[in-house]
């Protein structure tokens, strides 16, 4: 499983709680992307997740 590569964000474990309290196993998979983005003017393929692709359109408008 892949994780961000800028600011770590990888799957989270958890449990599904139904009404009664039954528990059973579940996941969060964050939203990661494979894209080339520039750092220190180097452009590299990276998995990124999406919140911070956001950011980086953010800060070069």
């Amino acid at each position: 499983m892949a994780k961000c590569e800028i600011c770590g964000k990888a799957p989270d474990w958890g449990h599904n709680v139904s009404h009664s309290k039954r528990r059973t196993n579940r996941m969060w998979m964050p939203n990661i992307q494979r894209r080339r983005v520039t750092t220190g003017g180097v452009v590299r393929r990276l998995y990124v997740c999406t919140r911070c692709l956001r950011t980086q359109t953010k800060v070069r408008a």
